[in-house]
């Protein structure tokens, strides 16, 4: 119980550990801060008296648990909002620790966590299924008024008109794929089940590729620099991740700084850096923290507020890591390191 005990300070949720007589023995920090009850108050106690809980119903919930009395079969209860005194709402897990497979219970565990924290998440989700549902009606609403109209309508346009309409009908849809690819990559980063197929990469095919597309779509030449460092290591990412990082910056580079954007190829110690520069306003030191959370826009321009979120799951599931700072000419500065590899370790 001592190793438990030395480790059960650094999780983030409360735990508490009693032993075959329902004294407790473990009480973290944790668990101290979300009940108010002090550690050395609760240490020594009845898990009971240290830890009261009662149902939404009202009903003492350890008489209805009774984790020492219980069917042998079993193993502990699923979370459940439960009340502290006062009233307080805390979500709490239990788990029985038996000696044998049907023996008596030789340890109690329960896990508790403050309801803010679901609290929060279901906020989160709910702004994004908003968002990404205020996102999506713009381009629908279009597509289905184009069609709705030449359906209508054929006849009566010339082959002109009739090709802007299909063209703006196309850009919209690539629109809509766009935001349901965000979506999906969000939930593979929140899941842990983002996968990363690796490829051999030329980071300076990559990068031109993004600016001659940007000149193609109107953009003045002059306006990227692209600087390569000859001497760079070879790099093994995921192709299609790798485009999304980098169409994401430019993009942002473009809509949101102005002046030219400067691309920044280089080596570093443990694999290669891409660096994009613009030379508009920047992002105030205040919020770099806050760059690459959910929702954050830099307040001039709409956007769902995912791009740089995904950006930075997709650079760490490679293993590389993601900064924002200011230019030198004053304008934002987003630099990436992927680290080195070899075919060994592609995926």
């Amino acid at each position: 119980m001592g190793d438990v005990a030395a480790y059960a300070d650094d999780l983030p949720d409360g735990l508490l550990v009693a032993d075959a007589t329902g004294s407790v023995v473990v009480f973290n920090s944790a668990a101290a801060r979300i009940t108010g009850v002090g550690v050395g108050t609760a240490l020594g106690k009845d898990l009971t008296a240290a830890l009261p809980l009662e149902g939404l119903d009202g009903r003492d919930w350890w008489s209805c648990a009774d984790p020492y009395g219980t069917l042998p079969s079993v193993t502990g209860h699923p979370e459940r909002n439960l009340l502290l005194p006062g009233g307080h709402e805390v979500l709490v897990t239990s788990r029985y620790v038996r000696s044998a497979p049907r023996g008596p219970v030789r340890q109690v565990l329960v896990s508790i966590r403050d309801t803010r924290h679901r609290a929060r998440e279901e906020l989160s989700r709910a702004e994004l299924v908003s968002t990404v549902a205020h996102e999506l009606r713009s381009p629908l609403t279009s597509v289905k008024g184009f069609t709705a109209t030449l359906l209508a309508k054929w006849e009566r346009f010339s082959d002109d008109q009739k090709r802007l309409m299909l063209e703006t009908v196309n850009a919209d849809a690539d629109r809509i794929t766009r935001l349901i690819t965000e979506l999906l990559d969000i939930a593979r980063i929140d899941s842990g089940r983002l996968t990363v197929s690796r490829q051999l990469v030329d980071l300076d095919r990559v990068v031109r590729r993004h600016v001659d597309g940007l000149v193609a779509s109107g953009h003045q030449r002059d306006g990227f620099q692209v600087q390569v460092d000859t001497d760079l290591p070879e790099i093994w990412a995921d192709a299609d991740k790798l485009d999304q990082v980098m169409a994401n910056l430019l993009e942002n580079a473009v809509r949101h700084g102005a002046g030219r954007v400067t691309i920044v190829i280089e080596p570093v110690d443990d694999g290669a850096a891409v660096t994009v520069m613009d030379e508009g306003e920047g992002i105030p030191l205040e919020l770099h923290d806050r760059v690459f959370t959910r929702f954050w826009r830099s307040g001039r321009r709409g956007g769902t507020g995912l791009g740089l979120y995904i950006v930075r799951g997709l650079v760490e599931a490679h293993g590389g890591h993601i900064e924002v700072g200011r230019a030198p000419g004053g304008g934002a500065r987003f630099r990436f390191v992927l680290p080195a590899a070899t075919p060994d370790f592609a995926d």
